[in-house]
C-alpha cells in the first residue's frame, strides 16, 4: 500500500532531506608510510589520503581528536574545508572534501585510516546518503506487523553543499500489513537533488509477523515381525543372525551375568 493512501497532511512531513554546514579541519602532508603509520596512531594522528579530479593522490594526517567529531556531524556527505600544511609555517592550502571512505579497527572501533575525495562546490556529484527511521510504527506496538527497511541509503546527485546530510524517515504512518514507503514519497528539493534509483523501490515495509511452526517429532517405526528394529527397510536378517546359537553339548549352560 502506497502512502499516497495516508493523505497529504502525513505525507507533507514524512520523509525530509536534512543539509548540514561546512566544517573546517586541518591536515597536514604525511612522509610516514606502509606499516611505520602505526606510530602516527600511537601519536594520536590518523593517517589519511587525499584524491580528486586532476589532482595526484597525496599522503595526509590529522589529528584523531580533531577528525572523530567532525566525522559524527559530517559523515560521509558533508563537505568539510580541509587546510592542507606541509612542514613550513606558511598558509595552506584549503580544499572541499568529502570523506569517501572510513577504515575502523574491528575490536576498538576506532578510526584506523580515512581517505578524503576533492569536490568541487559548482559540480554536481554523486554520492550515497543514509536513511534514517524516526518515530514508532504503531503496527509494531499492535503486534500485528514488523516495519522492515529495504533500503539503507538512496543514491542521489547534487552539489557537494545541497547534499543532504541523510533521509529522515517517519515511520509512525505506518499502521496496517503491507503498507510501505516508496523513494517517492521522500520530500526533496527536484530543483537540487536529483533522485538517481526506480522511485518504485520501497524504503520500508510492513511484514507480517512470521510464525513459528513447531516440527512435530517423527513417528517411531513399528518392526515388522521377523525384522530387527535398525535394520533397512524391506531387509529381514537371516536366521544365523537372529537365532542364537545351539550349545555344541548336552553340558547345562549357565548363564551370563547381566
Amino acid at each position: 500500500m502506497s502512502l499516497a493512501f495516508l493523505g497529504k497532511p502525513p505525507y507533507q512531513d514524512l520523509v525530509l532531506g536534512v543539509n548540514m554546514d561546512i566544517h573546517k579541519l586541518s591536515a597536514q602532508k604525511r612522509e610516514i608510510l606502509g606499516r611505520k603509520v602505526k606510530t602516527l596512531r600511537k601519536e594520536g594522528l590518523l593517517p589519511a589520503n587525499l584524491y580528486g579530479k586532476k589532482i595526484k593522490s597525496e599522503s595526509l594526517q590529522v589529528k584523531l581528536t580533531d577528525f572523530v567529531p567532525i566525522y559524527k556531524e559530517a559523515g560521509e556527505t558533508g563537505v568539510i574545508s580541509l587546510t592542507v600544511s606541509g612542514k613550513s609555517k606558511g598558509k595552506g592550502e584549503e580544499v572541499s572534501v568529502l570523506v569517501a571512505n572510513l577504515q575502523k579497527d574491528p575490536i576498538s572501533d576506532s578510526p584506523i585510516h580515512v581517505d578524503f575525495r576533492k569536490v568541487d562546490l559548482k559540480e554536481k556529484i554523486t554520492a550515497a546518503v543514509p536513511v534514517e527511521f524516526t518515530g514508532e510504527a504503531p503496527c509494531e506496538k499492535t503486534g500485528i506487523g514488523t516495519v522492515v527497511q529495504y533500503l539503507d541509503e538512496v543514491e542521489v546527485e547534487a552539489l557537494p553543499t545541497d547534499l543532504p546530510e541523510k533521509f529522515e524517515v517517519d515511520v509512525s504512518v505506518l499502521t496496517e500489513v503491507d503498507q510501505a514507503i516508496y523513494l517517492k514519497d521522500l520530500k526533496i528539493d527536484k530543483a537540487k537533488v536529483t533522485l538517481k534509483d526506480d522511485i518504485q523501490k520501497i524504503i520500508a515495509k510492513v511484514e507480517p509477523p512470521q510464525k513459528v511452526e513447531e516440527e512435530a517429532p517423527p513417528a517411531e517405526e513399528v518392526p515388522v515381525e521377523g525384522e530387527v528394529a535398525g535394520a533397512p527397510s524391506g531387509e529381514v536378517p537371516s536366521e544365523e543372525a537372529t537365532e542364537a546359537p545351539v550349545p555344541a553339548s548336552n553340558e547345562k549352560q549357565t548363564p551370563s551375568e547381566p
